[in-house]
């Protein structure tokens, strides 16, 4: 039993509550970095760019103005006592060892621990962000150099794999038909010309061995499809809709098709190919300032992400029965992400950041990663695919218009 019920049910006796000092000794090290922000600048940038995080406690039981206190009390912590060198995760972690009250306290509200770890890890990783201490400054280690790859792009590319060591690279060139140059597993083919009237950049996945499904916007703003069967590319369909922004696809299984589109009022809409028709389009809302990206790591999970009104990286994703509202993971991106994944549970979001760069953010199965910084020179969004467990590959429109190309792992 904790300490009396007035505990309980005044939610200010815990925001005022003395919060136990770290056995650490840090004797004001991080001083210099606290005064770059108040808790009531980043408690501001909470409410005005973050109300999905306030969203998703209030759908839990938790009132406006309790979320307002916990928010108040995990941000007060980090500005003033966490040693925010760390991850947002490993501060999160300390801040329930160090105050253990807390987590039974948003319980009781009805907010499970799954939504409560993962918001509050969120809250925390927005203070870094806005202290400028969660991007690293340095390109990633264990990448390679930047490669050119030739061409003249005026998109940016879409990249699928179907086998081990297989990349397919598709882009729209300057008669803005659709061109495509491949990886085979030892050189790199000559770019050919696949034909169409693209207005946005292509997308693409791979369902099967030598399957291969291509997307674009067309002429009069409406969905088209190509595919190669194994043995040839098949006409140009039309899909229908009214788009205002390049496509997304992902697939769940072995001929299914999920695409997805920024469409009319700037709201997310899918399309589904589930192995014998085309369903109807489906509203599933959002204000999106960019097209979208798709990623599906198992038969009933899609993840998808894009840039939102603030210029910060928006998240959806489908569990097998149902959807999640969007959650902002923050960032400043210049461009539209690009998401892949390597295994199970595991995600790899890319962006064009400021200065042109390309920058990182991972989800590790439990916690998102700090952004960290790849560099380059990007004159458009990136294209990301992963072939293996341990292989990611990234592609992007160079400052020349031609294709460059990045890599980790084998």
């Amino acid at each position: 039993m904790y300490r009396n019920q007035y505990m309980y049910t005044n939610p200010s006796y815990y925001l005022w509550a003395p919060i136990p000092k770290s056995d650490d000794n840090h004797d004001g090290a991080y001083s210099n970095v606290r005064q770059q922000a108040s808790v009531e600048d980043v408690m501001q940038r909470l409410r005005s760019e973050h109300s999905d995080l306030y969203s998703q406690f209030e759908q839990a039981g938790m009132n406006r103005q309790i979320t307002e206190y916990v928010f108040f009390f995990v941000v007060n912590y980090t500005l003033n006592q966490a040693d925010t060198s760390k991850s947002a995760d490993t501060i999160y972690q300390q801040f329930k060892q160090q105050v253990p009250w807390f987590p039974y306290f948003v319980r009781q509200f009805g907010v499970s621990q799954n939504l409560m770890d993962r918001v509050l890890t969120q809250v925390i990783d927005i203070v870094l962000e806005i202290l400028g201490t969660n991007s690293d400054q340095q390109p990633g280690q264990g990448w390679s150099g930047w490669e050119t790859l030739d061409g003249t792009l005026t998109s940016a590319p879409a990249v699928s794999s179907w086998g081990n060591n297989r990349l397919d690279v598709f882009a729209r060139g300057t008669d803005n038909a659709l061109y495509h140059i491949w990886w085979n597993g030892s050189s790199w083919s000559n770019w050919e010309n696949l034909g169409g009237q693209l207005t946005s950049e292509p997308a693409a996945v791979s369902w099967g061995q030598n399957r291969i499904d291509v997307f674009g916007r067309g002429s009069d703003n409406a969905l088209y499809h190509k595919w190669w069967n194994g043995a040839n590319w098949s006409h140009w369909e039309n899909l229908g809709g009214t788009l205002t922004s390049g496509p997304a696809v992902s697939s769940r299984r072995t001929n299914q098709l999920d695409v997805f589109v920024r469409g009319n009022s700037n709201r997310l809409y899918k399309r589904t190919w589930n192995g014998s028709n085309w369903e109807n389009w489906e509203d599933l809302g959002g204000n999106l300032n960019s097209e979208p990206a798709a990623v599906s790591w198992n038969s009933s999970r899609i993840d998808i992400f894009a840039r939102g009104q603030n210029n910060n990286l928006i998240h959806k994703w489908y569990n097998g029965s149902s959807w999640s509202n969007w959650e902002s993971l923050g960032g400043t991106l210049t461009s539209a992400p690009a998401v892949s994944s390597r295994r199970s549970n595991h995600l790899e979001v890319f962006v064009r950041g400021t200065g042109n760069e390309l920058y990182q953010r991972k989800w590790n199965g439990t916690s998102w990663n700090r952004w960290q910084n790849l560099g380059g020179q990007l004159s458009s969004g990136p294209a990301a695919v992963s072939w293996g467990p341990n292989r990611t590959d990234v592609f992007a429109r160079g400052q020349n218009m031609n294709l460059i190309h990045l890599w980790q792992g084998q």
